[in-house]
C-alpha cells in the first residue's frame, strides 16, 4: 500500500508547481508563539499525553502540519531534559515521526514531498516519506479528495503500526471544523454530527499481521491538538518562529466540496460571525460529550456481551421510555455497529424504527436493521432482548469478510494510560443535562433555530449559514442525480456465503468478530497417520486424514451443522459425515476417508451439543466453523467440537472495534 522513502534530507533545489513560502522578516515584526506553545502544551495534558510518549505526526508541508511540527517539537523538546530527547547520533527528536504522503495524484508530487520532508528534518524531526499505490486506478475526479482522504489515513496508521506509535497528531483547526459544520450542515446531519471532528478519537488498523501473544486491541489514538487554533493561528506561528510553508493549488479548486465552502467562508469574515459559529459548533460539541456519556452509562447497566459474539439489553434496566430519543438512538447504534462490526451511520426511518422496537415493552417481535437480528431473549418474556449478527444481510461493498492478524502497535499499557490520564480532564467536563441545548433536535434544522432562540447566533449569522448551507445543498443534490443508476452500495453476497481459507499456523479476523488460528499437532506428519488419542473412555488407535499442507476455510454455522452433532452423538458417524457433505457442498461423498472411532466423535459432539443449547438460536449462525478442503467439518470452536483430536483451534471473540467504537472526546 506505501512505498516508504528513506528519511534523508537531500537539497531543496528544485522549481516545484505549488507554492512555497518562506518567513524572512524582521525579528520585531514576527508574532509572539509563547502563548500558542502554552495553548498546545494544555490540550496535550488533556489528552492524556506526555512528552515521553511516541508520537507521530501528519504533514503535509501546508502552514496547518508546519505549525503542528514547530509546536509540537518545542513541547516534546521541553517536557523532557534536552540530552534525553535528542539523539546524539542523529540530531533527530528523539520519539518524534513526521510522515509526508505523497499522493501520487500530480507528476511534480513527489519531489514536492522530498522537499517538505527535507524541511521537517531541519526542524530536528526525522521525517518519512510513503507513497501511495492505486491498485485500481487513480480515484475518480469528483471523489478525488475522500479516496485521497481515505488513503492518507490508511498509510498514517500503517507507518505507526510499523514503528510501534500509537499516537498520530493531526493538524485541524477550528476553520476545519467550521467548513465540516457546513458540509453536514447541507447533508442533513443531525447535532452529532454537527458536532464535527473529536479532539481524541480511537482509531483501529482495518488490516493486520502476525499475530502476537497478549495483545492489545488499543488501535491508535488520533489527536487533533490544534481544533481551538484558527488558520490566522497557524500562519502566526509559523511567521514566529521563521518557518516556511507550501500552499496547495488543489485546495482553490471549486470542484470540491470544502474547497467551495471555505471560499465562501473567507467572505463571510466577521469577528461576529466567526465567533458565533464557533459558538454553535460548541454547544453541538457539549451535546455530543453529554450524549456520549449517558450511552456509556447505559451501555455498563444495561447491556451484556457474551463470548460467543451476541449482546442482550435489559429493557427494564435500561427503562427506554425515559431516555431521550437522542441518548437511546446513539446508544442502539452503538450496539448494532459492535455486533455488526459494520460502521456505517444508523440514520433516518431505521433509526426511528430501532426506537420504535426498544420502546415496545414487552418485546414481542423480531426486526431486522443495520446487518443485526434483535429479538426477545429466551426465557425473558420480552424483558431482555437479544441482538446478533444478522448473516443474511448483504456485505457493505468495502467490508473484508476476513483479513491477517496484528497485535498490538505499542505497548498495550501505554494507550491505556493516555486514555486514563485524558479521563480526568474529561469526567470533570461533562456538561449537566441544564448545559445542553439540543437534546431535543431533530433535524439541523432544529439545531439553527434552537440556536438562534438561544442568542448563540444573530439573524444575520443564520441567514449567512442557511444560504451555505443551501447552496451546497443544490450542488450536493446535482451531484447524487448524476451518478449511475446502477451503482450499487452493497456486494450481492451475504456474509452467510463467505468462505475464508486458512492456512496452518495462519491467523484471521473472521468477519471482523472472532479471531482465529489452527495448527496441526507437531507429531502429526503429512500423510495420514496413526496415534493414540483419548477419547474420555480409554485409548483408541485414530487415523488423521488432515493433510498437514493442506488449507482449511471458516464459514459461520448452518442449520445442517445442528443435525450433524446430533447424529454423530448417536453413533450414526458414516451417516452423519455424508449429510455433512451434502450440506456443505451440494454433491454426494465422493471423498473416501477413514472414519474416526465412534467413540471419540460421539463424546466430542454430545459436549458440543450441551454447550448448544445454552445459545440462543438466532446467535448460532453467526459462528465460525473449521472444514477442511471438502467441506467437511473439522471443529467448531465455540463449542468445543473436533471432529479430528490432531487439528488444534484457537478461537476468541475479540472484535476489531469496541463497543462504543473506542475512546473519543469532544471537549
Amino acid at each position: 500500500m506505501a512505498k516508504v522513502i528513506s528519511a534523508v534530507r537531500p537539497p531543496c533545489l528544485l522549481p516545484l508547481r505549488r507554492r512555497f513560502f518562506s518567513c524572512r522578516g524582521s525579528a520585531a515584526s514576527s508574532p509572539d508563539v509563547e502563548g500558542y506553545r502554552e495553548a498546545f502544551a494544555r490540550r496535550m495534558s488533556m489528552a492524556g499525553i506526555k512528552p515521553h510518549h511516541r508520537i507521530a505526526l501528519g504533514v503535509s508541508g501546508g502552514p496547518d502540519s508546519v505549525a503542528l511540527c514547530v509546536l509540537a517539537a518545542g513541547w516534546k523538546s521541553d517536557g523532557l531534559d534536552r540530552a534525553d530527547v535528542v539523539c546524539s547520533s542523529s540530531g533527530f527528536i528523539d520519539g518524534l515521526l513526521g510522515i509526508v504522503v505523497d499522493h501520487r495524484l500530480r507528476p511534480e508530487s513527489g519531489e514536492e514531498a522530498k522537499c517538505v520532508r527535507d524541511r521537517v528534518s531541519k526542524m530536528g524531526i526525522r521525517c518519512e516519506v510513503a507513497q501511495c499505490d492505486w491498485l485500481d486506478g487513480h480515484p475518480k475526479r469528483s471523489r478525488l479528495q475522500e479516496a485521497a482522504r481515505d488513503m492518507r489515513y490508511l498509510i498514517l496508521q500503517s507507518i505507526c503500526v510499523k514503528h510501534r506509535i500509537g499516537v498520530l497528531l493531526i493538524a485541524h483547526h477550528a476553520d476545519d471544523q467550521a467548513e465540516l459544520f457546513i458540509l453536514r450542515l447541507s447533508r442533513g446531519s443531525g447535532v452529532l454530527g454537527l458536532a464535527g471532528m473529536a479532539f481524541v478519537s480511537q482509531i483501529f488498523p482495518t488490516k493486520f499481521h502476525c499475530p502476537e501473544e497478549d495483545s492489545a486491541n488499543d488501535g491508535i489514538l488520533l489527536v487533533r491538538p490544534l481544533l481551538d487554533f484558527s488558520k490566522d493561528d497557524m500562519y502566526n506561528v509559523c511567521r514566529g518562529v521563521r518557518q516556511e510553508w507550501v500552499e496547495d493549488p488543489t485546495n482553490q479548486n471549486p470542484l470540491f466540496a470544502r474547497n467551495r465552502i471555505r471560499m465562501s467562508l473567507r467572505s463571510l469574515s466577521s469577528c461576529t460571525f466567526k465567533s458565533e459559529m464557533q459558538a454553535i459548533i460548541s454547544a453541538c460539541r457539549i451535546t455530543r460529550s453529554y450524549v456520549d456519556h449517558i450511552c456509556d452509562k447505559l451501555i455498563s447497566e444495561a447491556v451484556t456481551i457474551m463470548e460467543h459474539g451476541y449482546a442482550i439489553i435489559d429493557i427494564e434496566k435500561l427503562n427506554p421510555l425515559k431516555v431521550e430519543d437522542l441518548c437511546l438512538s446513539r446508544f442502539l447504534t452503538s450496539i448494532l455497529q459492535f455486533i455488526s462490526q459494520r460502521q456505517r451511520p444508523v440514520r433516518g426511518r431505521i433509526s426511528q424504527s430501532l426506537l420504535d422496537y426498544i420502546r415496545n415493552i414487552p418485546c414481542k417481535t423480531a426486526l431486522t436493521a443495520a446487518g443485526c437480528y434483535l429479538c426477545a431473549a429466551p426465557g425473558s418474556k420480552g424483558t431482555k432482548v437479544l441482538v446478533c449478527c444478522s448473516m443474511d444481510s448483504p456485505l457493505p461493498s468495502k467490508t473484508e469478510a476476513s483479513h491477517p492478524y496484528k497485535g498490538n502497535l505499542c505497548p498495550p499499557t501505554e494507550i491505556e494510560q493516555i486514555i486514563e490520564n485524558a479521563k480526568v480532564y474529561t469526567e470533570r467536563m461533562v456538561p449537566n443535562a441544564s448545559e445542553v441545548h439540543f437534546l431535543q433536535a431533530k433535524s439541523s434544522q432544529d439545531v439553527l433555530c434552537e440556536a438562534k432562540a438561544l442568542k448563540l447566533i444573530n439573524e444575520s449569522t443564520s441567514r449567512s449559514i442557511l444560504s451555505l448551507q443551501m447552496e451546497e445543498s443544490n450542488n450536493f443534490r446535482l451531484k447524487k442525480e448524476e451518478k449511475p443508476v446502477n451503482e450499487l452500495k452493497y456486494e450481492s453476497k451475504s456474509a452467510a456465503t463467505s468462505l475464508i481459507p486458512l492456512k496452518p499456523g495462519e491467523s484471521c479476523y473472521y468477519m471482523n468478530r472472532f479471531l482465529i488460528s489452527w495448527k496441526l499437532y507437531d507429531n502429526v506428519s503429512a500423510k495420514a497417520t496413526d496415534c493414540h488419542q483419548d477419547a474420555g473412555e480409554g485409548s483408541c488407535d485414530y487415523t488423521c486424514a488432515v493433510d498437514c499442507g493442506s488449507s482449511a476455510a471458516v464459514r459461520n454455522m448452518v442449520d445442517a451443522d445442528w443435525l450433524y452433532l446430533a447424529n454423530i452423538s448417536k453413533c450414526q458417524v458414516q451417516y452423519a459425515t455424508e449429510k455433512n457433505m451434502v450440506a456443505s457442498t451440494g454433491k454426494t461423498n465422493h471423498y473416501a476417508r477413514t472414519a474416526p472411532r465412534a467413540d471419540y466423535v460421539q463424546v466430542s459432539a454430545q459436549q458440543a451439543l450441551q454447550a448448544l443449547k445454552l445459545i440462543p438460536v438466532s446467535a448460532r449462525k453467526g459462528l465460525p466453523v473449521l472444514v477442511d478442503s471438502q467441506g467437511l467439518i473439522l471443529n467448531i470452536p465455540s463449542i468445543h467440537f473436533k471432529c479430528c483430536p490432531h487439528v488444534q483451534v484457537l478461537i476468541e471473540f475479540k472484535p476489531r472495534v469496541p463497543l462504543g467504537g473506542g475512546y473519543s472526546s469532544y471537549i
